[in-house]
């Protein structure tokens, strides 16, 4: 399901499934996030007129299976259907079911304040992109984006006495960290700070600019064993590569393929045809790497380790695909140099996140965080999210 609007509109109010891809970036963005041409496809505006014409720029690319929603958005909204705001938004909503479900442990931008000044045993692991670290940061954190956080934190806290802390710009990355140490079984003590930056912006705190620490691999005593657990009570199916052609070779589902590993490891060699996507992005940005609900998913990484993979399958588990991941070597020539990207939105019409940059806007901050606090019981009332939680 395509919103075909500008993602700055589309940001104001969209099905919790539907997917944005604005009418004139579909030949940019088409094969990529819809690799099988007859996979059904519903188009729908907010009454732009924009269906018809996207319609025929779908077919000009070979797409055979394409549908429009009967009176667009309007109609949706007028059939008393819910509505949800902002981008990633399911992937934001499943953090917040997790929350819910199993108590993430948190705590307040004051009280890691406090812990910091005490000069207390502790570790913050901020778990964004290395470009938004670089912007700003929470003072002494270290860099450790999304799946990595399982397989370096060892290296960064090896004594079981240091508290971990996870953060993120917001809450959805820092959940789903902070939650994946607990279900690795990391010894330490692990909590999230509460409402990440954004939070500790609100509470007067100083962010740091410009930092480049980064953690290096170190796991704990067994923890691959236990990732390797936790995605196999999440559904996850670990496959060989004579699997995983078979696979490919089933046309009737649409499968996507993510290398899970740092941009660095990728480039320096990758199976052909799996898309570099780092495993924490992966999990909150699903609804751009994989737009089509009930496709299948195969994750690969690197052949010794694949805690990254294991972890990311378990949370794209739980939100209800079909997810496996690759084992066993590959044995063909892996293909060097970096990964394919989608060229970037114009400023003027991409939405921009309330905790982007060095702005401080607190109004639109707790608005946004007001937001993220109503999607539990705003997936109740939408009933057709079928996620659950490990």
């Amino acid at each position: 399901m395509l919103d075909l609007r500008d993602e700055a509109i589309f940001a104001t109010g969209h099905p919790l499934f539907a997917a944005n891809m604005a009418a004139d970036r579909i030949a940019l963005e088409a094969e990529a996030r819809l690799p099988r041409k007859d996979v059904p496809i519903v188009l729908y505006d907010a009454g732009e007129g924009l269906v018809i014409q996207a319609a025929d720029r779908f077919a000009a690319l070979g797409y055979t299976n394409i549908r429009q929603l009967e009176g667009g958005l309007e109609a949706w909204r007028k059939a008393g259907l819910e509505i949800f705001q902002d981008v990633n938004s399911y992937a934001k909503a499943f953090g917040e079911l997790v929350e819910s479900r199993r108590h993430t442990p948190s705590l307040a931008a004051e009280e890691v304040a406090a812990l910091i000044a005490s000069q207390a045993d502790i570790r913050i692991l901020d778990v964004r992109r290395p470009d938004e670290y670089a912007t700003m940061n929470i003072p002494g954190s270290i860099s450790v984006p999304g799946a990595e956080l399982v397989l370096r934190a060892g290296g960064v806290a090896p004594n079981p006495a240091t508290t971990i802390i996870v953060n993120c710009a917001g809450r959805t990355r820092s959940i789903i960290g902070t939650q994946s140490l607990i279900n690795a079984g990391v010894t330490n003590k692990v909590v999230a700070l509460r409402n990440g930056t954004i939070g500790w912006t609100l509470a007067n705190q100083t962010l740091e600019h410009g930092a480049d620490r980064h953690g290096d691999i170190g796991l704990f005593e067994g923890t691959k064993a236990r990732a390797r657990e936790v995605a196999y009570r999440a559904g996850v199916r670990h496959i060989s590569p004579k699997e995983a052609v078979a696979l490919e070779a089933q046309t009737i589902r649409t499968l996507y393929r993510f290398d899970v590993r740092p941009v660095e490891e990728y480039a320096a060699g990758h199976i052909p045809g799996f898309r570099h996507y780092p495993g924490g992005q992966l999990v909150q940005e699903i609804d751009m790497a994989a737009p089509v609900r009930g496709a299948r998913i195969l994750l690969t990484d690197h052949i010794d380790i694949g805690v990254r993979a294991d972890m990311t399958a378990s949370w794209l588990a739980q939100m209800d695909f079909e997810t496996y991941v690759l084992d066993g070597g590959y044995d063909r020539t892996l293909e060097v140099g970096p990964p394919q990207v989608l060229p970037r939105l114009d400023p003027s019409r991409r939405y921009r996140r309330p905790y982007e940059g060095t702005d401080v806007n607190t109004s639109a901050m707790q608005a946004y965080l007001d937001w993220e606090f109503g999607l539990v019981e705003q997936l109740r009332r939408d009933g057709t999210h079928g996620f659950f939680v490990i």
